[in-house]
């Protein structure tokens, strides 16, 4: 078993940290480097460049069990840490990827744990709406009682333990803002109380935002005594204390309410925090770009343009943009898409990962263009 050391990277605006090495992988420490350079709109060498690829054969069988109902299945710990060890035992980390696991019940789980209850299907979650009558908004309220907060609060604590000196736990899927109030509320309803019932929806907006940033913290210390990278559903793994502010819900108003309503808490999330990358989702919410690319402390954009919406390079217009606004962005690309981004982007404050089947040998011929592009 390795020693822990130092990582030669930093967190944030403070000082080095210590960071559990990852077995198997002696570059551990180069890797994360990257990464916290494409925060900065920087390179060490190239731009962040992450690929997993199956084993040929299994090293580690894959857990199988029978559960009651697919809610049993999700909440088994037991079930989730065994998963987690086969899928990083069987996977090959290239690049710059780093084995990883997070306690997921859902992305609407941080609703959960205000009192919204959740049904399950085999890949997600979704939330029942719990405030039927905003006469009732008192009811929703943060617990570390709750089911949800007490199951992830167990999970983390399990895959930590599982994950040493194997991966790196990240945290749960936080969405706060906008996105907590729509599973409170469900989408039509809020709709119409961004007109009837704005000063509500403002309050309950207050006290959601107040709880994330105790909730963030809360996870990001435990993270960071344990020693961990800091990771999350986005796959991007740094030093940093990073966060992934959104808003799905922008796509169903306006500019102008947006940027009233639920920017400010935006540019609240994202000052709390080392660094940041804003989940836009769908050409909906395009409408939005240029208010999210004034906010100064926002570092990088993932722009994730839908089903049926690609080839990623159709979308170089908003690349650019970004890039000329001073922000990194997030990339996923096919590896025949590699020539034409870089003809088109500077190589700074990227994180690039490939879309589609692609082989070892097609991996790391990408990486050497990378690399000259640099």
């Amino acid at each position: 078993m390795p020693s822990m050391t130092t990582a030669e990277t930093q967190t944030g605006r403070g000082p080095l940290r210590p960071i559990m090495p990852i077995e198997g992988i002696d570059d551990w420490d180069k890797r994360l480097a990257r990464v916290d350079a494409f925060w900065d709109r920087a390179i060490i060498d190239r731009p962040v460049v992450v690929a997993r690829l199956p084993k040929a054969s299994p090293v580690r069988p894959w857990p199988k069990r029978s559960h009651a109902s697919e809610r049993a299945r999700w909440m088994d710990v037991d079930h989730v840490v065994a998963c987690a060890l086969a899928d990083v035992a069987n996977h090959d980390y290239l690049g710059d990827a780093l084995p990883t696991a997070w306690p997921n019940l859902g992305p609407e789980v941080f609703s959960a744990f205000f009192g919204t209850e959740l049904e399950y299907g085999p890949d997600t979650s979704w939330s029942v709406p719990n405030l039927l009558d905003w006469c009732n908004v008192e009811q929703i309220r943060f617990s570390k009682d709750n089911a949800y907060w007490r199951k992830i609060v167990e999970m983390t604590s399990a895959l930590l333990e599982a994950g040493k000196n194997r991966f790196y736990t990240g945290m749960t899927d936080l969405h706060p803002g906008g996105d907590a109030l729509v599973a409170f509320r469900d989408p039509q309803n809020m709709n119409i109380d961004m007109v009837e019932e704005e000063d509500a929806v403002r309050a309950l907006l207050r006290r959601v935002t107040d709880t994330y940033l105790e909730v963030y913290d809360f996870y990001a210390d435990w993270l960071v005594r344990e020693r961990q990278a800091i990771t999350n559903w986005t796959g991007i793994v740094s030093t940093k204390r990073h966060a992934v502010p959104s808003n799905d819900f922008s796509c169903m108003i306006s500019k102008a309410m947006y940027d009233d309503v639920f920017l400010p808490g935006i540019i609240e999330e994202c000052r709390h925090t080392d660094a940041n990358i804003y989940h836009l989702d769908g050409p909906n919410a395009l409408r939005h770009l240029d208010s999210l690319l004034a906010i100064e402390e926002l570092d990088a954009i993932q722009w994730v343009y839908g089903a049926g919406n690609g080839p990623s390079t159709k979308w170089m217009p908003v690349y650019k943009r970004c890039q000329e606004a001073g922000k990194g962005l997030q990339l996923s690309m096919r590896l025949d898409e590699v020539d034409a981004f870089i003809a088109e982007l500077r190589p700074e404050g990227l994180w690039i990962a490939f879309d589609g089947p692609y082989t070892r040998d097609g991996v790391q011929a990408a990486i050497r263009k990378i690399e000259k592009w640099s």
